[in-house]
């Protein structure tokens, strides 16, 4: 039986972001994959930092020669993620070649889950094609409060009305699976009342979260239709007055692992975004995250943009773990957890 070492199982528990559009040896990631064991990757069509209109996906042709280099370089098991929600928030553009999906409202809005399992098995396939096996969708917030910054004035929610999200939540979650791909739905506990982007600095819910905004896990989580949960960077005082939801032990684990009885993998949401790395550093951040219960880490290199940055975060969970502050049993638990994640990858594509 293969043993690991700390530091592989470390090189597990991250999603790198990294730039251009074909693998090198030599390239920085194919360092990180081959002698860090990196978990997996995350593609964006531009890199923001840079101001490029362009990064890993170009082209049809061109993202699946770049997946499959990355799955030679890995020896496969990468995960290889993205955001496609479709509508406004698609990292697969129409001018590159690839074909249009609606986004959320529209979807929820329509009388009945036809077009929702029309745009969510096109995207799979598109997604399938492309050599993507992770899919950071659907988004399950609830549309209450409408000028929402990034969720209401983007069109990310389906309704509204819970039972309706979870509806066309799992009929999006199944079309996937269908082609070998796993979704993850998000941003928990709910990103649908903020008045606040949490890319751009700290969002408190405290005030304007509602209970009905959990709602769409628990009916997910009942029927066991959803095996990641992407928590947000959301501070609401209600479930711990010192820690945003990414970093919050008691929100992870008395609510997500709880009340609502989630066994499957926590994945952040990119620690990054300025509602984090404002207050705590992005290193600290994520060794903070892996303590309080976060399984696999995003950090999307996109923001802020950094060749060398899963090195430098490695070291610093290793320090973490040698100060006291994170134990080897947390990230022997989030390894694990990840692990099982990729054998449902290898086992979905193995029933159909």
């Amino acid at each position: 039986m293969t043993s690991f070492s700390l530091q592989q199982k470390i090189g597990q528990l991250f999603l790198l972001g990294f730039a251009g559009d074909a693998l090198t040896p030599e390239h920085p990631v194919a360092t990180d994959i081959a002698e860090g064991n990196l978990g997996g990757v995350i593609l964006f069509d531009r890199l923001l930092a840079q101001g490029k209109d362009t990064n890993n996906i170009v082209s049809p042709d061109q993202i699946a020669r770049l997946t499959e280099d990355l799955q030679l370089m890995a020896g496969g098991g990468l995960l290889v993620a993205v955001d496609q929600e479709g509508g406004k928030v698609s990292r697969f553009k129409k001018e590159r070649g690839f074909p249009v999906t609606a986004g959320a409202a529209q979807l929820g809005g329509a009388p009945d889950l036809r077009l929702t399992v029309e745009s969510a098995r096109q995207t799979a396939r598109m997604l399938k094609q492309a050599g993507i096996n992770f899919n950071l969708a659907p988004v399950v917030d609830l549309n209450v409060y409408r000028e929402n910054p990034i969720i209401g004035r983007y069109d990310r929610s389906f309704s509204a009305e819970a039972s309706i999200v979870a509806a066309h939540a799992a009929a999006w979650i199944a079309e996937h699976r269908r082609e070998g791909i796993q979704s993850c739905i998000k941003h928990f506990p709910g990103h649908g009342s903020s008045r606040t982007d949490s890319h751009l600095g700290f969002a408190d819910i405290t005030t304007t979260w509602q209970e009905d905004e959990l709602e769409p896990y628990r009916l997910l989580l009942k029927k066991g239709q959803a095996e990641a949960v992407m928590v947000g960077h959301l501070f609401n005082k209600k479930f711990d007055k010192a820690y945003p939801a990414t970093l919050s032990a008691m929100t992870l684990q008395s609510l997500l692992r709880g009340s609502l009885n989630f066994r499957g993998m926590i994945v952040s949401d990119d620690m990054q975004m300025k509602a984090i790395t404002s207050r705590y550093g992005l290193e600290e951040a994520c060794c903070r995250a892996l303590a309080a219960g976060v399984d696999l880490l995003i950090v999307g290199n996109n923001l802020d943009h950094d060749p060398h940055i899963f090195g430098k975060l490695k070291s610093a969970v290793l320090t973490a773990i040698d100060r006291g502050k994170l134990s080897e049993k947390r990230v022997d638990e989030a390894w694990s957890i990840i692990r099982n994640f990729k054998k449902s990858l290898v086992r979905n594509n193995a029933t159909r």
